[in-house]
């Protein structure tokens, strides 16, 4: 195959900002580090292609406000696109789940667990993540298209403001 037949695999990237609406720290510094580690993957690379509006790059703006969750899409001037607002309440189960499980994982690796027991609750939080993403895009489907890797990440984001109220 001659190089000229080879063609490179770029990566998407239609959010290239994130806004989390409370910048206070996190109240450990596990949460925080996966906070983070969501950011900068989500950054690295994303599908979020919201429905009616002008092709991207978006800068995202998240926040909890009155019970729901808040997409603020904007253009990369940060000018207001259109906002969705989701109610929480579909995700407070695996919200509240989530949250355990990352004080389970925490708690396991300042107390030196056995790397089985630390890998038995990373399942567990693959799982959630992946149940959470799934719902995440039947909430948003028709409004806006997003891969499922986005989603997990967005569901970790919802997460880290979540624990800030």
């Amino acid at each position: 195959m001659s190089e000229a037949s080879v063609t490179a695999e770029t990566t998407v990237r239609d959010i290239v900002r994130i806004e989390l609406g409370d910048h206070s720290p996190l109240p450990s510094p596990f949460v925080e580090a996966d906070r983070q580690q969501a950011v900068a993957d989500l950054l690295a690379g994303n599908r979020f292609l919201p429905a009616g509006l002008p092709p991207g790059p978006y800068a995202l703006h998240l926040c909890l406000r009155d019970g729901r969750l808040v997409l603020d899409v904007r253009d990369q001037a940060d000018l207001p696109l259109h906002a969705y607002a989701l109610a929480l309440g579909p995700f407070r189960r695996l919200i509240k789940d989530y949250h355990m499980v990352i004080e389970g994982h925490e708690q396991a690796v300042i107390e030196g667990a056995a790397d089985a027991r630390i890998q038995a609750i990373d399942m567990g939080r693959r799982g959630l993540h992946n149940e959470a993403a799934q719902l995440l895009r039947e909430r948003l489907e028709g409004r806006v298209e997003l891969d499922f890797e986005t989603a997990r990440r967005l569901f970790t984001l919802v997460c880290a403001l979540h624990q800030r109220i």
